[in-house]
């Protein structure tokens, strides 16, 4: 009986596991970090703050016209 030196290649299923396994791994953990990045910057509403201020700073110029 020969022992072969090494495994044998993976087939199809081992590699659609793999790669399953590695989306699951490595592709939700970001997607889930992007999506609470974005989430937490939306509730900042920077645009309506730099909105305001923008008027705000029209306001006090106008004053000093």
């Amino acid at each position: 009986m020969i022992v072969p030196l090494f495994p044998g290649i993976p087939g199809f299923p081992e590699l659609m596991i793999m790669l399953l396994m590695s989306l699951l791994y490595f592709v939700v953990p970001i997607l889930i970090i992007v999506a609470v990045y974005n989430y937490l910057d939306g509730k900042r509403a920077y645009d309506e703050r730099i909105t305001e201020l923008e008027q705000r700073v029209a306001e006090l110029e106008d004053r000093q016209s």
